[in-house]
């Protein structure tokens, strides 16, 4: 009885809340909800795999001494990334390091990375850009490291700066064959997105009566731009974390705490 009356104290107590990050990186997350009582649904909405052909990947990384700074753009890019260059080497000393976010910041230092150059505060290109250290980069060789595709905006303000940049694909996402009906059926909370590419193939899969029902779900996303896409679809509860799950589990307890008042 006294165990019971513990998980149902917990903030996240009789909450499901779907997870659709990638697999890979979903479980820390679902550990941490379940620490605060919720119940993790994991519906990956992203599959994420090496490049099928490495031969070019390879290349780009052998001319790791020629660059200046080497950009991760995800904590993907630093897995798949600094696999590839570890297997070729390693960081070349005088080559300067910068993560998009601090989740990829971090997963850098988790590496031995120890200098990252991050934005402490709106993670994305635009807080990335915005940083003193990517003002003077006129004749430097940049290379960004990423998925396949995605937004220009770096490479593209880099450039106009006077960089030459090269774009390194280290790995491939893809949209998983997942059953959107599975979910319908779990009851959800709350749904916690993190991605525009995600949103998209969530919204792909769904018929519109599911789709009526589904926006009127909780959903929390870590970006205004995410955000915008959203409610673009129709959503009506639209919640914007701060990043990584320290940033999310707080906007779900908040929420949570609300919902109970």
């Amino acid at each position: 009885m006294a165990n019971e009356f513990m998980v149902s104290s917990l903030p996240l107590a009789g909450l499901n809340i779907v997870i659709t990050r990638p697999r890979e990186q979903a479980a820390e997350l679902a550990r941490r909800i379940e620490q605060f009582g919720g119940k993790p649904l994991l519906f990956p909405l992203l599959e994420i795999k090496a490049v099928h052909d490495d031969q070019l990947l390879r290349e780009q990384i052998s001319r790791l001494k020629q660059t200046d700074l080497a950009i991760f753009i995800s904590p993907n890019a630093v897995r798949y990334g600094m696999a590839a260059i570890r297997a070729a080497g390693d960081i070349p000393a005088s080559m300067q390091i910068a993560a998009v976010g601090q989740s990829s910041a971090k997963a850098l230092n988790e590496l031995g990375v120890a200098r990252v150059i991050a934005p402490a505060e709106r993670f994305d290109s635009e807080g990335l850009l915005a940083l003193a250290e990517l003002q003077d980069v006129a004749g430097k060789h940049v290379m960004i490291l990423r998925g396949d595709g995605g937004r220009e905006l770096l490479g593209d303000t880099l450039r106009a700066r006077g960089a030459q940049v090269e774009y390194v694909t280290c790995y491939i996402r893809s949209k998983p064959e997942m059953n959107a009906g599975e979910m319908l059926a779990g009851a959800t909370s709350a749904i916690s997105v993190t991605s525009s590419e995600a949103l998209s193939h969530l919204w792909g899969m769904l018929e519109e009566p599911d789709r009526t029902r589904l926006t009127d779900l909780p959903l929390f996303v870590p970006h205004e731009r995410i955000a915008t896409a959203a409610r673009q679809q129709g959503w009506q509860h639209v919640t914007i974390t701060e990043s990584g799950d320290d940033g999310l589990l707080s906007g779900l307890i908040a929420w949570a705490n609300t919902k109970r008042k």
